[in-house]
């Protein structure tokens, strides 16, 4: 059992697929600092404050609003939508599909498919026998 294991552990897909997980966890966590740290706050300057606090109260909560972010409308109770968090998470889906997308279109171009070589010219005796077969075909039509 030991022997299988080792053997499907060792395959090719495996090691492939151990591969992708981690550099898509590495990915996610670059975009993820990508679109929190840099995009985000500059979101935040278009909509006059923090990006990922944008949120439209339905329903106010124990304590009476207007609340100042996200924390507030959970501490209060209130129920809102939180588009603001729903934008960031859009734009890191958006910006880890297109970081993949890039490193599998370069993992691509490296493992060029070696194209065809033209099939060998066949034997001057079968080209002869050919030859014959093609003749006697002629003579009979």
């Amino acid at each position: 059992m030991l022997k299988e294991f080792r053997e499907f552990a060792l395959k090719g897909n495996m090691l492939d697929l151990a591969i992708g997980v981690i550099l898509g966890a590495v990915t996610g966590a670059v975009v993820s600092s990508l679109v929190d740290d840099l995009i985000s706050p500059l979101l935040g300057l278009i909509f006059s404050g923090d990006f990922s606090n944008l949120f439209l109260v339905l329903k106010e909560g124990t304590k009476p609003g207007p609340y100042a972010s996200v924390a507030e409308v959970k501490e209060a109770g209130a129920i809102a939508v939180r588009y603001g968090l729903f934008m960031n998470a859009v734009i890191k889906f958006i910006l880890t599909a297109f970081a993949l997308f890039l490193l599998v279109k370069a993992m691509n171009k490296f493992k060029k498919a070696e194209e065809p070589a033209a099939p060998a010219e066949p034997p001057a005796e079968e080209k002869l026998l050919t030859e014959i077969r093609d003749l006697l075909a002629n003579k009979q039509g």
